[in-house]
C-alpha cells in the first residue's frame, strides 16, 4: 500500500490525486479544494487574505493592492502543515491570484517542518501540459501505471469529440469571459479547448496568460457565442454580477445576444481548473457551441443559457 502523506494546496491537484486512487493518502488541502466532496473533511492548510463576499471589481482592487505591497494573496498555515507531517506538498506556479504559489509554500515551510517534504509545483498552459502534470504526479506518487490509464481514458474522450467534428464546417466565433470587472478573456488552455470543441476563439492565444480587454474590442468582433466563466466563480456567484454585462454599451445589439447564445459556465469547477475535469470542460464547450451534435448532460450544472 502507498504510504505517502500528501498535502494538496491546489484544487486541480487534489482532483488528480483522487483520480489516481490516492484519496486515502491526502492528509490536508487548501481552502479552495472541494472536489470530490469527501476532501472537504480534510484539514485546511491555507486561507485567503481578503473577504470572500467582494464583487469582481473589489476583488481585483484588493488583489492588486496586496501584490503591490509584495504580500501574498493567500496564507499557508504552517503549524497545520507541520502537524500533518506530509511527505509531499503540491502547489502551483501558474498564477499568484488563482491559488497558493510555489514561493509562498517554500517560504512558509523552509526549515520549519520536522522532516523534509517534497514540494511539487504545477504550471500547465495547455491540455498536453495538464496531462503531463497528471503523469508527473502519478510517477512521483508511485502510481505511474494508474496515471497512464487515467490519461488514456481522458484522451479517448477528447478524440470522440474531435472525430465527431472532423467534417463539421461550422466553427462559431466564441468569446470566453474570465473576469467581468475589469474585463478579462480566458487564455492559457481555454482557447485550445474551444478549438477542440469546434469553436473559433477570439482575441486570446493558446498558452498565453489571460489578458485584460476593453469591451469595445469584444463588441467589434461581435462573437456568435459568449460564455461567461469567471475564475473561481460558480454559476450562482456569476449570476449576482450579470448586471455588469447588461450595462455594457450596445450589449443588446450583439449577435450572440440577439440569437440567445449567451451562456454562463461554472468556471470554478470546470474551465479554470486544470485537472481531470478539464475534459468535462471540453464536453461542456462542445454542448454549448454545437448543441445539435452534443448532449453530455452538463446543462443546469456545468452551464446555463443566460436569457437577456
Amino acid at each position: 500500500m502507498n504510504s505517502l502523506k500528501i498535502v494538496s494546496l491546489l484544487p486541480a491537484a487534489t482532483e488528480i490525486v483522487c483520480a489516481l486512487g490516492l484519496r486515502q493518502n491526502l492528509v490536508g488541502r487548501s481552502h479552495e479544494c472541494d472536489f470530490p466532496v469527501s476532501v472537504k473533511q480534510l484539514p485546511m492548510c491555507s486561507e485567503a487574505n481578503f473577504p470572500d463576499n467582494l464583487g469582481s471589481a473589489a476583488i481585483d482592487v484588493k488583489v492588486k493592492e496586496i501584490l503591490a505591497d509584495a504580500l501574498s494573496v493567500y496564507t499557508v498555515n504552517r503549524d497545520e502543515v507541520k502537524r500533518l507531517a506530509p511527505d509531499v506538498v503540491i502547489t502551483q506556479a501558474q498564477c499568484e491570484v488563482c491559488a497558493v504559489s510555489l514561493k509562498e509554500v517554500e517560504e512558509a515551510l523552509e526549515n520549519y517542518l520536522d522532516k523534509e517534504a517534497r514540494i511539487i509545483s504545477l504550471q500547465p498552459n495547455s491540455l498536453d501540459e495538464i496531462f503531463n502534470d497528471i503523469k508527473t504526479l502519478a510517477t512521483t506518487l508511485n502510481v505511474a501505471d494508474k496515471g497512464d490509464i487515467v490519461i488514456e481514458e481522458l484522451r479517448e474522450r477528447v478524440d470522440i469529440i474531435r472525430h465527431k467534428l472532423k467534417f463539421s464546417e461550422s466553427k462559431p466565433t466564441v468569446a470566453c469571459i474570465e473576469w467581468l470587472e475589469p474585463m478579462m478573456l480566458s487564455g492559457n488552455w481555454v482557447p485550445e479547448l474551444v478549438s477542440i470543441a469546434g469553436g473559433t476563439n477570439i482575441l486570446t492565444e493558446p498558452g498565453k496568460h489571460s489578458p485584460y480587454v476593453q469591451w469595445d474590442e469584444i463588441r467589434l468582433q461581435d462573437p456568435e457565442v459568449i460564455i461567461v466563466m469567471p475564475c473561481g466563480f460558480s454559476i450562482e456567484r456569476t449570476l449576482k454580477e450579470v448586471d455588469i454585462l447588461l450595462q455594457l454599451p450596445r450589449f443588446n445589439e450583439m449577435k450572440a445576444v440577439k440569437n440567445n447564445r449567451v451562456y454562463i459556465a461554472d468556471g470554478n469547477q470546470y474551465l479554470n481548473r486544470p485537472g481531470p475535469r478539464i475534459v468535462d470542460s471540453i464536453e461542456i464547450l462542445a454542448e454549448i457551441i454545437h448543441p445539435k451534435q452534443f448532449i453530455f448532460g452538463y446543462e443546469g450544472d456545468g452551464w446555463i443559457r443566460f436569457g437577456v
